[in-house]
């Protein structure tokens, strides 16, 4: 794995080289290579979405103090989604460095794109344990934050749900409701198929890694096809 070259990209040096490789491993790796010492991120990855979270929160806590928390929500939401999260990754060249086994390396779409978050994740917890807060809170800063004006300029923090039940609450005096329709795919990598109704009446389906962004991808077709 050649760290020098990542870490001359994202501009942090690990004093600790392990955290940087555990958190370029995914789980499928170790499964192809199971004498291999390294350690797959999914443990980093839960930490650095933590640390990703509280400095995202801070920071917008303090640009906009006359924020409610229902407008600070969508907007941080927006900000760490896993779809942004995957850009940043590219940008820093991520799929060059992570380590996939053969068929998650031809994988592409939606799954990749999780990948690719995960892993941009599992570097941030990687940062935090090497140096601490600040250092991540600087890499953050750095990459991540930079998309602020991005998100608020296109408005990218619009709720599709919200949106869609405040029209047709407005038209036709009913609330969308969500049913999961089908769940596929193994318990670390399930994708949701969620359906939004008007009564009894399907509108339109969305998938999703979860049953929110399942829903929230219904409302957004749902508001297509209603040409809203």
């Amino acid at each position: 794995m050649n760290t020098k070259k990542f870490e001359a990209i994202i501009g942090y040096v690990f004093q600790n080289k392990a955290f940087l490789e555990e958190a370029l491993t995914h789980r499928s790796y170790l499964n192809e290579n199971q004498a291999s010492n390294l350690l797959q991120n999914e443990r980093l990855e839960f930490l650095g979405d933590a640390v990703l979270e509280l400095v995202v929160t801070d920071a917008l806590f303090k640009r906009f103090p006359e924020y409610s928390e229902g407008m600070l929500t969508p907007i941080r939401s927006a900000l760490v989604n896993y779809q942004i999260m995957a850009d940043i990754a590219r940008t820093l060249e991520m799929e060059k460095f992570i380590l996939l086994s053969k068929g998650e390396a031809k994988d592409t779409g939606r799954a990749r794109e999780v990948i690719l978050a995960n892993a941009l994740e599992a570097v941030i917890g990687g940062i935090y344990l090497d140096s601490g807060y600040r250092a991540a809170q600087q890499f953050i800063e750095k990459h991540i934050l930079i998309r602020l004006d991005e998100i608020l300029s296109n408005k990218l923090y619009k709720d599709a749900k919200s949106d869609l039940q405040e029209k047709i609450q407005e038209m036709k005096k009913i609330t969308p409701t969500y049913k999961v329709i089908e769940e596929t795919g193994p318990d670390h990598k399930k994708e949701f198929i969620v359906g939004v109704y008007f009564g009894e009446e399907l509108i339109a389906r969305g998938k999703g890694f979860s049953k929110h962004e399942a829903e929230v991808e219904a409302a957004k077709k749902a508001l297509e096809t209603l040409n809203f």
